[in-house]
């Protein structure tokens, strides 16, 4: 059993009595792979010791926090958009066609959103929220993240066996110096942004 460390504050939900979904995505500042978005919906007055934003936990709570969402939440999905699609959308509307897609595959509608960040595109008619840092103070955009996290980790180590030479195991495809160093020795693969600025001659993402 993992204890949590922390003091645990944040909130059931934004809208009481309603069916209301948690959206996040992970992998926006990445140089390589795609970006996975999750939406999660959980029971009205939900609460956990442990779970919070997930980039407050260690990889070993992120794994057990992954399958007790999935058992506990009234339902819940993940979604990606390759690093192709987000190279002809940019990544901000890439993100939200994630997270658009997640919600599409709830088992559940939602009739209404709360969604981490600042910026959305309205999903059909369901009214939303956007809550900055908003993984840190609902259980909902916390789980969210966890599922996006775990899902798009596992999928970078899937890669990194294709293409071992750039360390995705462990940067998860963020610009570190490794990952910059291998690129300029072994070129791009077919799952880099190429609309990033991943070396100095490439110019900056246009959103």
């Amino acid at each position: 059993m993992i204890k949590s460390c922390y003091s645990n504050k944040l909130k059931s939900y934004y809208k009481e009595n309603t069916i209301e979904a948690g959206c996040d995505e992970v992998g926006r500042g990445c140089i390589a792979g795609p970006v996975f978005a999750a939406a999660v919906i959980l029971p009205q007055n939900f609460s956990h010791s442990l779970l919070n934003d997930s980039k407050m936990l260690n990889e070993d709570q992120r794994k057990v926090l992954r399958e007790e969402i999935k058992k506990l939440a009234v339902s819940w999905a993940v979604e990606y958009i390759d690093n192709s699609t987000i190279d002809k959308l940019n990544i901000l509307r890439a993100s939200i066609m994630a997270m658009h897609k997640a919600i599409d595959n709830l088992g559940i509608n939602p009739r209404f959103l709360i969604v981490d960040g600042n910026w959305f595109i309205k999903y059909k008619t369901v009214e939303h929220k956007c809550i900055v840092k908003g993984d840190s103070k609902y259980f909902s955009i916390a789980a969210a993240s966890i599922l996006a996290k775990t899902y798009r980790d596992d999928y970078m180590k899937k890669i990194h066996e294709e293409y071992d030479k750039y360390g995705w195991d462990n940067n998860k495809g963020y610009a570190t110096r490794q990952h910059r160093e291998a690129i300029n020795r072994f070129g791009l693969t077919p799952y880099h942004r190429k609309s990033f600025r991943i070396l100095n001659n490439q110019l900056n993402l246009k959103l």
